[in-house]
């Protein structure tokens, strides 16, 4: 008995400081779980299982497999050099900044503007009876996030960004497995599409683009790792990375997997058409849930779909402007100097959001009041900016200041190589089906 009383005394106490450890360094991978369920899954995945049934689940599952090693890299190289991505650009050459500056600057501004529609589309479902319209209610919204960043910086990112993934989770899971019990009957006029053809190319597209969000979304969680450490004072480890990284990862490529499903149970068949106005669009998506479920969790549905796009919009005014004020902070600074700490890159990351702020109210006021097409051309230019991002990364991670032990085993380069491939010959043929 003292024997085991003493093992116990040495043993717990480990047991609990692993324990914290882990937990401390848990939350960028969870960051980025939350960004990419906004707009891909709410939007591209329902709507992918409504139009074709379980036809591009395939796609869904390959993309995610694809992309899986350039998001990881950019939690692993911090991790590891305890660099940001964006310092090992810096490493390899100005040119990989610069253009890293270019497609920043091209779709921050696109992708901010689209969820933050969606956002004030389920908010004006949500509330009803507004007076203010959606592309109002979006300047608003937008204006209201950046005052949130402004005023709590990381932690409230990460605080909110973890319950409400958890409350989608578990309400899309029941809405899905009680939608296996009632398919509604199939039109008799209906007419099996074809998924894979040049004509669906488009769509296919925009569904790679946020699928399971855009490639230039690796850069963010190096970032909010440098926040994580000063909040916690405890700098992740690699292994402690891969289990943020794989929770994160994981869970978005299910969650993918079941809005599919739930369109294709609910819709599928039907020849009921999915509306490309964002509040009939947001009508739409909470019937689906109230159809499996019930009526009576409609107000928790909107409540939890609200509450992940705000999430979802709230980041990407965190990660865009983040990222761009530290590469023009890095493309100033010396060719030999240290990286620039949060403290030093705070005003320019405060000017940024600004920026980004006003910029995406101003394509509100003068450009688009269609979301569906406002969401479809921030997902294009995201999937056709993916290859060379995908590049960047993998020239990064295996970099001559990161440790042999630390890069990348072979099946992950082999993985990387197939990857960018399939996105440069996915980009070309795109190209050609639209321009020839």
């Amino acid at each position: 008995m003292p024997i085991i009383y003493a093992l116990t005394i040495l043993v717990i106490p480990l047991l609990m400081n692993k324990y914290r450890s882990l937990l401390k360094a848990i939350g960028p991978g969870i960051l980025i779980a939350c960004t990419a369920i906004g707009g891909s899954h709410l939007v591209w995945s329902t709507r992918a299982g409504a139009e074709y049934g379980w036809s591009l689940i395939g796609v869904i599952l390959v993309a995610n497999f694809l992309k899986f090693p350039f998001f990881y890299f950019g939690q692993h190289y911090t991790a590891t050099t305890g660099e940001s991505l964006l310092f090992g650009y810096k490493r390899k050459g100005p040119h990989y900044l610069y253009t890293f500056l270019i497609i920043n600057a091209m779709t921050g501004t696109i992708n901010i503007a689209a969820l933050g529609m969606l956002t004030a589309s389920i908010l004006t479902y949500l509330v009803g009876g507004l007076s203010i319209s959606v592309a109002h209610l979006t300047i608003l919204l937008i204006i209201v996030m950046a005052l949130i960043i402004l005023l709590g910086q990381y932690p409230i990112l990460d605080k909110l960004s973890k319950w409400t993934i958890i409350t989608l989770s578990f309400l899309t899971i029941i809405a899905v497995c009680l939608a296996f019990t009632g398919n509604p009957p199939l039109d008799p006029e209906f007419i099996e599409p074809n998924a894979y053809s040049l004509a669906t190319m488009g769509f296919i597209i925009s569904l790679l683009g946020w699928m399971p969000a855009p490639v230039e979304l690796s850069i963010w969680p190096s970032l909010w790792m440098k926040d994580r450490e000063k909040q916690t004072g405890h700098r992740a480890t690699p292994k402690e990375v891969a289990i943020d990284f794989s929770i994160g990862y994981v869970t978005t490529t299910i969650l993918a997997c079941l809005f599919l499903a739930l369109g294709a149970l609910t819709i599928y068949g039907t020849n009921t058409e999915l509306s490309s106005s964002g509040v009939q669009y947001v009508r739409q998506l909470v019937e689906l849930y109230t159809q499996a479920i019930g009526g009576y969790v409609k107000p928790i549905i909107i409540i939890a779909a609200f509450l992940t796009m705000f999430s979802t919009t709230l980041n990407s005014l965190d990660g865009f402007p983040r990222s761009l004020a530290t590469t023009l902070k890095l493309l100033c600074s010396r060719k030999e100097a240290k990286e620039p700490n949060p403290s030093e890159t705070k005003k320019l990351f405060q000017v940024m959001i600004v920026v980004y702020m006003a910029t995406a109210s101003m394509i509100h006021l003068f450009f688009s009041t269609n979301m569906i097409q406002l969401l479809s051309i921030a997902a294009i230019v995201a999937f056709l900016s993916s290859p060379v991002l995908a590049w960047s990364n993998l020239k990064v991670i295996t970099a001559d200041n990161v440790p042999q032990e630390h890069q990348p085993a072979l099946w992950i380069k082999i993985t990387s190589y197939v990857g960018i491939s399939a996105f440069i010959i996915i980009s070309l043929l795109y190209m050609y089906t639209k321009f020839i």
